[in-house]
């Protein structure tokens, strides 16, 4: 498979979603936890509420592959700050420019007991695409985007970012990119099928 790092190197125009997104997840049936088990401030929250009702089938990651989520090959991880998972993009929604609260362009998953398990959703659009046709930064129920500016050490377009942590609660925040909570410890590569590779 080619280089994530190269992918982006050779990428210079808007076609390529899937390579620009699998930069950016290195930056910055599966095991399911209901509502009543994640405890509290990110139920209350209605965003989270609404990524949930958006996102329930997709908690099965071979029924976001049917829908044409595709693995970014890698789990993202910090060295001091937790990790975000493993990102399942989808190429139409990446490439539309638009942010719809039903249709997240990215679904991040945590490699678990040898399951894949929804934890987080990421909505993404390129900055070109957004400002071309909007005053303002994109905004999810009230709550701004993150801005990325170009050029940066990914070297990736400018972009608009936002993760919700609805299905794992995040103790730095609900929104925040990385999250202490979750572990890319059991992933050992690129599964699409709902099997993460484990120890």
């Amino acid at each position: 498979m080619t280089s994530l790092r190269s992918m982006i190197a050779e990428t210079t125009e808007m076609r390529r979603p899937l390579a620009i997104l699998a930069a950016v997840a290195l930056a910055g049936p599966a095991t399911v936890v209901s509502a009543a088990e994640n405890d509290g401030h990110t139920a209350r929250s209605p965003i989270v509420r609404a990524v949930r009702a958006a996102t329930r089938d997709y908690l099965d990651v071979n029924t976001a592959t049917a829908a044409g989520y595709v693995s970014s090959g890698s789990c993202a991880t910090g060295p001091n700050e937790g990790a975000m998972g493993v990102h399942y993009v989808n190429e139409a929604y990446l490439a539309d420019g638009h942010i719809d609260v039903n249709q997240p362009e990215i679904l991040v998953y945590e490699p678990r007991n040898g399951r894949l398990q929804l934890v987080a959703v990421e909505y993404f659009v390129l900055a070109e695409q957004w400002d071309a046709e909007n005053q303002g930064p994109p905004a999810v129920g009230g709550q701004l985007f993150h801005y990325l500016g170009a050029p940066n050490r990914l070297r990736s377009p400018a972009n608009y970012q936002l993760h919700v942590w609805a299905w794992k609660e995040n103790p730095k925040g609900t929104f925040v990119d990385w999250n202490p909570e979750v572990s890319c410890a059991q992933y050992e590569g690129g599964d699409t099928q709902g099997h993460a590779s484990v120890h």
